[in-house]
Parts: C-alpha cells; structure tokens; sequence
C-alpha cells in the first residue's frame, strides 16, 4: 500500500523523520507530535497551551525547522500593535512616495509566541490572515505565502498578563493541544542529556515543500465512508443536544473533526478513515469549540463522555 509505504516504511519517510527528530527533542510527547503534524497536514493552524517550560515554543520551532519552510517568531507583548505583525508604510524621500514595508506575518509558517499576551486588537490582526491567507494593510490586500501556517503558543489565561483570545480567534485553530508534564523517565533524560537548544540548532529540515504539498494532496484523498460521516455527524449533534455544553459544535468544526481525522490515518498508514481517527483527534479539535454549560461540568472528562455516549455506526 503506498500509504503505509510512505509513513511506516523506511527511514526515508519524511513523516517518520520528523515523528522522529521532534520525539528526540521533546521527550515522552509522541502523540502530541502526531497531533501537531496532523493539523498541519490538515492544513490547519495549531494552538499549544500550557504552563511555561513544558516545551511549548520548542514543539513550535522542531515543527517549523522539520517542515523546512520559511519561518518567523513573533514574541507576543502587551505593548505589541497591529501594524508590528502586518507592516507599515514609509515614506522615502529619493523616491518621494510610501513604500510598504510587509511585517513578519508575511512568512510560510509563523510561531506566534505566547499569543494570549497580546491585546485582542493585536491579536485579531491575525484573523485575515489565518482565515484568508492574506491581510489588508492600509488599504491594499496582500496575499501571504503558500503553505501559510500559524503555529500559536498561550499560557493559561488565568495566568498574570493575559487577554483570553475570542472565540472567533480560537475558532481559526484547526486544533490546541497541550503537553503537560512529562513523565519520571522522560523528565530524567531530559536533565541528564543534551541541552535542548543545542539539538534544535543542529535540527535540519526533515521534508521538502514540494513533498509537504503532496503529503496534504494526499490527506485529502484518504477516503470517508458514508458510515464514518453518520458517525461525526452524530458527535456534533451531541454536543448540541447535550446539557453539559453551552454550546454545540459548528459545520467548521465538523469539517474540522474530518480534515484532522483523514490526516491521522495517513500519519497511521491507511487509505481509510476509521472511527479510531476520529476519537484521536477528537480532543485536539474540539477541546477549545467547546465549553461546559455549568461549573459540575468542569470536573467532567467532556470529551470521554461525548465518545462514551455516541455509539459507533
């Protein structure tokens, strides 16, 4: 099968390369590295949120380096403005006009760090781009480089300095992981290895764009079958039925919830689609779409209830 050729065979595979150079750099975390590939397979924008010094920017430059694309970091500051992220124009005087100078958005994959320390004017400078993939600056839109990812790191927003992100700004996260504590064996190596940051500067790219354009392509090709749609529609209008959320899942959610779950399948090796996928992604997707309708919820796992109570077709 070329599919299982292509991820589980040889050293060769790029997806297992870079499975395997992130896991060597963040310790104990391979499903959250699967996770993370999966949306950018999916052609989706990725969220990482958790405390500080657990990895999350790390996560975000093995993933930009691994991809081999063109990167910028934009460190997120309460003092930062709209125009810091898009550019601004200047006037020169040899040429006697305004010449737009494009800001750091305008790369093919950005690492938004510590996004939720933006205002949310600033942070909804973001919003064209990640949806669009273009930005509308001082009159004129530009269109961003292709692929164009934002890879977003924030710390808990109960946390001193912080603006919580709108809903609207949440909801152009294909997904949000998080990477929690790493376990006693984990946490061992990485005291009595090699310093993280040594690692990441002799990380080289583990995959070409042309073969990231394919790899998506190919996604995109793993097959749904009419039983497994039943099955994520089922999912969604669970959740919007069911009293432990304020709110149920959107159509992009759903579409969502399918564009991650093909993307798992390949990183897995298959042409098809199962509903194991789905349940995989299932979190990482739908974590931050939905909120629990009362404080008992909170003490609720929401995601196993929602996979307990919708059986499989």
């Amino acid at each position: 099968m070329l599919l299982k050729r292509q991820v589980h065979g040889a050293s060769s595979s790029p997806v297992a390369r870079i499975i395997d150079a992130a896991s060597q750099i963040i310790l104990g975390k391979e499903a959250q590295i699967r996770q993370s590939l999966a949306c950018l397979l999916a052609r989706g924008h990725l969220l990482i949120e958790d405390i500080p010094g657990v990895g999350k920017t790390t996560l975000a430059h093995v993933l930009a380096r691994s991809l081999g694309l063109h990167f910028q970091r934009i460190q997120f500051t309460s003092d930062m403005l709209p125009a810091d992220i898009l550019g601004v124009s200047i006037y020169e005087r040899d040429s006697g006009a305004f010449r737009f100078h494009p800001g750091p958005i305008f790369a093919q994959v950005i690492l938004a760090d510590e996004v939720n320390r933006a205002t949310p004017k600033t942070q909804s400078a973001l919003l064209e781009a990640m949806e669009e993939h273009q930005v509308t600056a001082e009159g004129e839109t530009r269109k961003l480089p292709e692929p164009f990812f934002v890879i977003a790191t924030q710390n808990p927003s109960e946390q001193v300095g912080t603006f919580p992100l709108p809903e609207s700004q949440l909801d152009r996260f294909l997904m949000r992981i998080e990477l929690g504590y790493p376990d006693r064996a984990a946490e061992r190596a990485l005291l009595s290895g090699t310093d993280r940051r040594d690692l990441l500067a002799a990380l080289g790219p583990c995959m070409t764009p042309a073969e990231l354009v394919a790899l998506q392509a190919e996604a995109q090709k793993v097959h749904v079958a009419p039983a497994l749609l039943d099955y994520v529609q089922a999912l969604v209008e669970h959740t919007r039925r069911s009293p432990h959320f304020a709110s149920g899942l959107s159509p992009r959610a759903a579409l969502a919830l399918v564009h991650s779950a093909r993307a798992w399948a390949l990183i897995e090796g298959r042409d098809k689609v199962l509903p194991e996928d789905v349940q995989a992604v299932l979190p990482g997707v739908a974590g931050h779409r939905l909120r629990p309708a009362h404080d008992a919820a909170q003490r609720i796992d929401l995601h196993a209830m929602l996979v307990s109570a919708v059986p499989i077709p």
